[in-house]
């Protein structure tokens, strides 16, 4: 998709979306073969005050499948033997992911507070109640209204809605009061619901991203476990083939060179099962800090082998998967909120100078008060009303503030253009690495395949004293690194199906 168009869609939605109170509408997902962890909706999530609508895009060909080969890999779970650990599988780290990750659960607790500032917004008008009393005393001189001082001795009391009521004045604290900004009144509610709605689209994009990551995270730990499957059985091929060279050694057909040989390339093939074993547990720690786990406790998957996974099918152009992406994605949802937040902010600067501040006060109780110490009472009721206008600092406190609102307006557009471009580019990219390696997953099958042939023919040839212990030893090599570039290859290919997935603007979810 091309960049004015990508920006054609953007102004679209901001023209037509920034005239309400700020609106949220549930993006659109495809269907999946197991549905996705539930998340804890917030209370703003059924908000009537919902209005903007996200444009919609047809997805029935990016339906996610699974694709189940028979692949050329040793199991985990024949290779590994029996480890301790607590048992996890990939539907199970997501929804831990859902449910426990502190990224995740911060993004909520945004959204929770900007609900309450919307909540707030939405009653700013509405007075507050205050109720109290209050006793004065004097004596001694004093000055009236006119200006004389005299001598005197009174006493006052009052009780009820509101207090400090002395004298003739009304109440210094009224019983019902609301002081308010009109423009604050009309236009704060706006902003702070198109703020809640970019939480909202946020806290969205958050559960996407640590999804992912977890996924990443889940993929990495069991390229942990196949790697150690395939030192494993690469070790007992080495090992083989230094007993062969040993005894051939001892019975004087072989040299004690090739038996050194051999036993330096057991020990190096023992030293890869130990580190794949420090990558099991770096991985697991790793998974157990997006779940939120004790790091301590050993998480094992209960896949047995690594397989390509097909999420998303390509059969669809990248134009089209980059306007579903543009649809999808929940920051770019956010960044329309924001910007139709900083246009409301523009028009309540705009009208501040014509509509006045509000303040309101009335007040209700027992009023007593006397000369000496003679305090005689009755009911009392107070009500005052003011409203004021204010142009601030003569007129340019009123541009500057307006030149601040607009200033932000052209920030938050650069923004949705900048992340309309790295949407665009995530979405291409991807797609041209799940083509690219799954080109290499069949490449790199057939070398396994080769491999296997040679590490056989080799083996066969060095018992029936044909061939030379360093061919073997090559073909061992040459069998490992087939089979770990295999794996490579089908790790890289779900990778980027995952963040191919991701970045089209779909939760992740179990395949």
């Amino acid at each position: 998709m091309h960049r004015a168009s990508a920006l054609a869609v953007c102004l679209l939605v901001v023209a037509g979306g920034c005239a309400g109170s700020g609106g949220r509408s549930a993006p659109a997902t495809p269907a999946l073969n197991v549905a996705p962890p539930a998340v804890a909706q917030s209370p703003a999530a059924v908000e009537p005050h919902r209005a903007i609508q996200r444009p919609l895009v047809q997805q029935a060909s990016f339906q996610p499948a699974v694709v189940e080969a028979a692949e050329p890999l040793p199991p985990t779970g024949a290779t590994s033997g029996e480890r301790p650990g607590v048992p996890i599988d990939f539907a199970t780290a997501l929804g831990l992911t859902s449910g426990q990750n502190p990224r995740i659960a911060f993004a909520q607790a945004q959204v929770q507070q900007a609900f309450a500032q919307h909540s707030a917004a939405r009653v700013l008008w509405l007075p507050s109640i205050r109720t109290g009393m209050n006793y004065n005393k004097h004596e001694g001189q004093i000055q009236d209204v006119v200006g004389f001082s005299f001598p005197t001795s009174r006493g006052a009391a009052y009780g009820g809605l509101g207090a400090g009521a002395v004298g003739a004045g009304s109440p210094a604290i009224p019983g019902i009061y609301a002081q308010f900004h009109l423009t604050d009144a009309i236009y704060q509610r706006q902003i702070t619901g198109h703020a809640l709605d970019a939480r909202e689209w946020l806290s969205d994009a958050a559960i996407n991203d640590q999804l992912l990551e977890t996924a990443l995270a889940y993929l990495a730990l069991l390229e942990a476990l196949q790697r150690k499957a395939i030192a494993v059985q690469t070790a007992e091929h080495g090992q083989e083939l230094a007993e062969i060279t040993g005894n051939f050694f001892k019975a004087g057909a072989g040299t004690q060179a090739d038996a050194d040989r051999a036993a330096a390339a057991l020990a190096i093939l023992n030293n890869e099962v130990t580190r794949a074993d420090e990558a099991i547990a770096v991985g697991s720690a790793r998974l157990s800090q997006q779940l939120s786990t004790d790091p301590s406790m050993m998480l094992t998957p209960i896949e047995p082998a690594v397989v390509p996974i097909d999420l998303v099918r390509l059969d669809a152009p990248a134009g089209e998967l980059v306007a579903t992406a543009l649809s999808n994605r929940p920051e770019l949802a956010a960044s329309r909120s924001l910007v139709c937040e900083a246009v409301s902010r523009l028009r309540r600067e705009q009208h501040a100078p014509w509509l006045p501040s509000v303040i309101l006060g009335a007040s209700y109780g027992a009023f007593g008060a006397g000369r000496g110490g003679r305090i005689d009472g009755d009911e009392r009721f107070d009500f005052d009303g003011i409203a004021y206008w204010e142009l601030r600092n003569l007129g340019f406190g009123e541009r500057a503030a307006r030149e601040n609102a607009g200033a932000q307006i052209q920030q938050a557009r650069m923004r949705e253009v900048e992340l309309l471009d790295t949407v665009a580019r995530e979405v291409v990219e991807a797609q041209v690495q799940v083509e690219a390696r799954r080109r290499m997953i069949d490449v790199s099958k057939g070398a396994i395949t080769s491999a296997e042939g040679s590490y056989r023919r080799n083996l066969e040839r060095i018992r029936n004293a044909q061939g030379l212990p360093i061919e073997v030893l090559q073909s061992i090599q040459a069998l490992d690194q087939a089979r770990r570039e295999y794996l490579r290859s089908v790790v890289e290919f779900n990778q980027s199906q995952f963040r191919l997935h991701r970045a089209l603007g779909w939760p992740i979810s179990s395949p």
